[in-house]
């Protein structure tokens, strides 16, 4: 196991009395990207304890520079004191373990925490799509292991750079292990939390805005752009429609996440641009950076979370027996991307129409 991490000075917030009859809270990121170096700095620059899990290029950067933590109302925090490591030994005393791995490598993930974690610590996945929990679980028997919903986006620019680029807020499922309540305590003075009980109704809130990434990532637009721009809009409108029809055959009721009901969202993105902005200007906070992390995987050349987004709406579809075109045509277009490895294949919202009805 390698591990590394420096003791440089960061942002501090005022120093807490330790609780001797509370355990100190230590926390690990396995699968340290975007949401994980974001949400784990955060708490670090808190004076938590953390441990990120990641790649040798991250750890590089972030011993060159710190972790850069940059908000959407411009405040920016460089965090020196972080815990970093390659292998998920790393996470063995951890209270809480944050799993932000990309869902494809979910079982996998599973598998490498089995053998490492200790008996109580507590396995939260903050990760996109609806049966990431039900995998992990079946890895982690004797942990306990928590669904949770990160309503906002972040890009990574690099430089060790996590620039937050939407607001919206931090949805955790409820459990009565004293580290969840410490572990919200501190993320409330970062972001906005919820725990509620029935996390899977959130998860399917959120599913229905993550049709989107897949708009994003074979455009090349970026996530504002898309939301402002007729032809894209149209699209976006059509696939979160054909989400929510799915989801009432199943009898699925998504919860509201965000400043706007799910069911109100492909109507919102039917008004004129005009009237959009002002709605968007008055509900929702998006930095003109902001990007899916799907375009990022196409970019990269990697493997995208499709099946578990875009994929999810079929295979709902498949066992409610309706029918999800519109979906079932962005899986195969990104699949064929995928194969390709050329990136973003850059389709003007004419080409994208056109090809969603291909027959």
């Amino acid at each position: 196991m390698e591990k590394c991490g420096t003791n440089l000075p960061m942002r501090e917030g005022p120093k807490r009395p330790a609780n001797p009859m509370t355990k100190p809270l230590k926390v690990g990121v396995m699968g340290a990207g975007a949401i994980g170096c974001f949400v784990g700095g955060q708490l670090a620059a808190r004076g938590v304890s953390v441990v990120l899990v990641g790649r040798e290029r991250l750890r590089a950067e972030i011993e060159a520079t710190g972790l850069v933590l940059k908000d959407l109302d411009g405040a920016t925090t460089t965090v020196r004191e972080v815990g970093f490591a390659l292998d998920a030994s790393a996470l063995a005393d951890c209270g809480v373990v944050l799993c932000c791995v990309k869902s494809p490598t979910t079982a996998k993930t599973g598998e490498a925490l089995a053998p490492v974690l200790a008996r109580g610590a507590v396995v939260v996945s903050l990760q996109n799509g609806v049966r990431n929990s039900e995998v992990l679980r079946s890895h982690l028997p004797k942990q306990t292991v928590l669904g949770a919903v990160v309503g906002f986006n972040v890009v990574a620019p690099g430089a060790g750079v996590f620039r937050r680029t939407t607001s919206g807020p931090l949805v955790i499922q409820e459990s009565s292990e004293e580290c969840i309540a410490a572990l919200a305590k501190e993320l409330r003075s970062r972001f906005e939390v919820e725990l509620v009980r029935d996390i899977r109704a959130f998860q399917y809130a959120k599913l229905v805005m993550n049709v989107n990434n897949a708009v994003g990532a074979l455009s090349d637009v970026p996530t504002r752009d898309l939301l402002f721009e007729p032809g894209y809009r149209r699209i976006i409108a059509a696939l979160m429609g054909e989400a929510l029809g799915v989801m009432r055959s199943a009898g699925i009721r998504p919860a509201r996440l965000g400043p706007l009901p799910p069911w109100v969202l492909p109507l919102a993105l039917r008004l004129p641009t005009p009237l959009l902005r002002l709605v968007a200007r008055a509900q929702l906070k998006i930095d003109p950076e902001a990007r899916s992390s799907m375009w990022d995987d196409l970019s990269k050349g990697r493997l995208t979370e499709v099946d578990d987004l875009n994929g999810e709406i079929v295979h709902l579809a498949e066992t409610s027996g309706v029918k999800a075109p519109l979906n079932q045509r962005v899986v195969e277009l990104v699949h064929e991307v995928e194969k390709s490895a050329a990136g973003s294949p850059k389709l003007s919202a004419a080409a994208l129409w056109a090809a969603l009805h291909r027959p």
